[in-house]
């Protein structure tokens, strides 16, 4: 599958994937310098990293997420990220889920106390022990025929209604 999340949401995620039973995953990390101390933190969870985004070294990402699939495993992605703009996806998850047959699995958290920065993507930071909620949602298939606008359309309103879901579960406005 290739799990998508918002780039704001990202902290938590690996908890949910490992709650989930999974355990190999490659996770398309940007090339930006920000994207190795990712890199680095998501590692210690024993996720595999690509490097590239839809700026830098997207056709070099793209073809080892494919070669990838052939060895197994799941896909993370963040498809408004690395710049956003946030909660809005960009089409490169579209075209990884034509080319791999692969789901794409939106999943988002949220917490009751935690702090959301002013950074693009308004990051949530959750506090220590507070409350929170893993939600996902039901799997997006892309095919060969599939309007790839629409479908990135689709995904991005699916994965914005669960992360509005997850906010009200937790009572974060």
């Amino acid at each position: 599958m290739i799990l998508a999340f918002w780039h704001g949401r990202l902290l938590m995620i690996p908890v949910a994937y490992r709650r989930a039973g999974r355990c190999r995953v490659h996770v398309l990390i940007s090339e930006h310098g920000d994207g190795e101390l990712i890199a680095r933190t998501i590692g210690h969870f024993g996720f595999d990293t690509v490097r590239g985004s839809s700026r830098r070294g997207s056709l070099k990402a793209m073809r080892t997420l494919i070669r990838k699939v052939r060895d197994g495993g799941d896909f993370a992605f963040t498809p408004d990220g690395p710049r956003g703009p946030a909660y809005r996806a960009q089409p490169g998850v579209i075209d990884l889920a034509r080319r791999t047959g692969y789901p794409i699995l939106p999943v988002t958290f949220s917490s009751r106390g935690g702090k959301e920065f002013a950074s693009w993507d308004r990051f949530l930071l959750p506090r220590p022990f507070t409350r929170g909620v893993f939600c996902w949602g039901e799997p997006h298939w892309v095919g060969s025929e599939t309007d790839s606008e629409a479908a990135r359309l689709n995904l991005e309103i699916a994965m914005n209604r669960l992360t509005d879901h997850a906010d009200r579960q937790v009572g974060r406005q």
